[in-house]
């Protein structure tokens, strides 16, 4: 059996649908005039609007270089090369110090002074100028770390010039970092070398002379152990004091290379005032256990060996650095050269002429519906509607008198 009120539901739907369609076709003419007239204009519009091209250029950021810090924390034992590798141009991966380097104001400068950007597009002031750029040209670093930049333009060749110039202006900027900081890095060595010479020859007469002075020093097997341990680590110390002050120069205390360098220098600090203390409980003699001979032996011989070890180190690394300063030049790698486009990018016709029509159709609909609710509208509500009309009319006519 029916339910009776199912069924009058029925019918209300199939009268709502019935209404429906009774307004579109009581108004299709002009449902279908506005959508033809929308869809002609449209047509004209975007055969008006000039062709725009777009060229892009994929460029490859300079490889890390590990540089100074690198080979210091190599020929210690450390492993700061992943957390200060690449630290000329700042923190973060060499991709976005690149891609903040091409939307600079720096770059864009250039670009807009090159081309004359500013009297192509009428534009007055620079800073109007930047920032119409990030229309015109759009850089971005892709997850592998290859970075592209596409430029835009009315003409085909500009496209790809500006596409272009952009990877020149990048490339003459991580070359004069690069060539800046390996000249920083040469000259903090040549300071350290000098130095360390001077301190090893002082070291070396100071121990040839007391040598000279006592033929015979006895000092046991472990205190002689005791020594070169001491030696050593007083070597490395000295190594990573140097690597600090290196880390220093381009690096903030907050930096976690610096205090990976702190914490190494402070556990190295901690095993040589172990092995210089007294040493009780220990099995190696320390150096205070020493007779006074064998001390001052002990002192001079460390001198002579930290300098030694520091002076053989810092002639290593500063060949390193002038070979850096003539060669490791960190030139970008261009992986595509941005080529005139034979097509243009925008605009897309064929879309701006189905989405306006389809929107001028739903326009048109809604308004049919409209008309159709004010004709259908019950004599009392017209009247409140006639009314609010006049009240706007009244207002308006008030303030253009005023």
């Amino acid at each position: 059996m029916n339910n009776p009120e199912s069924q009058e539901q029925n019918d209300t739907d199939t009268i709502n649908l019935l209404d429906i369609l009774e307004v579109i076709a009581k108004r299709w003419k002009m449902i279908v005039a506005v959508t033809m007239a929308v869809f002609v204009l449209s047509i004209i519009y975007s055969s008006q609007l000039p062709k725009i091209y777009s060229s892009t250029a994929m460029i490859l950021p300079p490889q890390q270089n590990q540089g100074m810090m690198g080979r210091l924390s190599q020929m210690i034992g450390g492993d700061l090369s992943g957390l200060v590798a690449g630290n000329m141009l700042g923190a973060g991966t060499m991709s976005k110090q690149c891609v903040s380097i091409l939307e600079s104001d720096r770059i864009k400068g250039a670009i807009i002074d090159r081309f004359k950007l500013m009297q192509e597009f009428k534009i007055k002031t620079r800073y109007s100028m930047y920032k119409k750029m990030n229309s015109i040209v759009v850089v971005h670093a892709k997850k592998d770390g290859i970075i592209s930049i596409t430029a835009e333009s009315k003409d085909p060749e500009r496209a790809a010039a500006i596409a272009n110039a952009y990877v020149d202006e990048l490339d003459k900027v991580t070359v004069k970092f690069s060539t800046s900081d390996a000249g920083r890095n040469k000259v903090f060595l040549e300071d350290r070398l000098v130095k360390a010479k001077v301190d090893l020859a002082k070291a070396e007469d100071a121990l040839k002379a007391y040598q000279t002075k006592n033929k015979a020093i006895d000092i046991m097997e472990q205190a002689k152990a005791t020594i070169e341990g001491v030696a050593q680590l007083r070597s490395q110390l000295a190594i990573q004091e140097v690597q600090l002050a290196a880390l220093r120069a381009y690096l903030t205390d907050d930096n976690d290379a610096i205090k990976t360098a702190k914490a190494s220098i402070a556990s190295l600090t901690a095993q040589i005032a172990r092995l210089e203390g007294k040493g009780s409980g220990s099995s190696t003699p320390s150096v205070g256990s020493l007779p006074a001979l064998g001390q001052e032996y002990f002192r001079l011989m460390r001198e002579f060996k930290i300098q030694e070890t520091l002076v053989e180190f810092l002639t290593k690394q500063y060949e390193m650095a002038k070979l850096t300063e003539a060669n490791d030049i960190a030139n970008i790698q261009v992986i595509q050269k941005a080529e005139v486009p034979d097509r243009k990018a925008k605009p897309k016709r064929s879309i701006i002429v189905f989405a306006s029509t389809f929107v001028a159709g739903l326009v048109a609909v809604f308004y049919a519906f409209i008309r159709e609710a004010g004709e259908r509208m019950p004599e009392e509500d017209r009247e409140k509607w006639n009314r609010i009309k006049r009240l706007f009319s009244l207002r308006t006519l008030r303030r253009h008198s005023e």
